[in-house]
């Protein structure tokens, strides 16, 4: 089930999620502009398109793992398909861009928290 979240969970309920998913990672996409983020899906594409349809714009919109045993910022993984847009100088599954990260980072901080 994907959920948006717009409020805090904390990192024992991304674990609940993980469980019910893939085990130790949960997918995710963040809207950057928002400050949302949608988890719990099977397929980054499945989340970015109900952001999509609850208002988001596409550029706002990258696609990260989360891995919610690990500590800090090495819980997030920048990698997925979403992701890759040349049009926006971006020519790879990760996120290049470091003010992008910074930002991906700070929506992640904000909605996960111990």
């Amino acid at each position: 089930m994907i959920r948006i979240l717009k409020a805090p969970i904390t990192r024992n309920e991304l674990q609940k999620i993980a469980d019910e998913t893939f085990g130790d990672l949960v997918k995710g996409v963040v809207d950057i502009q928002q400050g949302t983020l949608a988890i719990g899906g099977e397929l980054h594409a499945d989340e970015e398109a109900i952001l999509l349809e609850n208002g988001s714009n596409q550029h706002d919109l990258w696609g990260i793992n989360l891995y919610p045993s690990i500590e800090g910022d090495d819980m997030v993984e920048f990698d997925s398909m979403i992701n890759v847009r040349p049009s926006q100088g971006n020519r790879s599954r990760t996120v290049e861009d470091a003010a992008t990260k910074g930002k991906i980072l700070g929506v992640i901080h904000t909605l996960i928290v111990e």
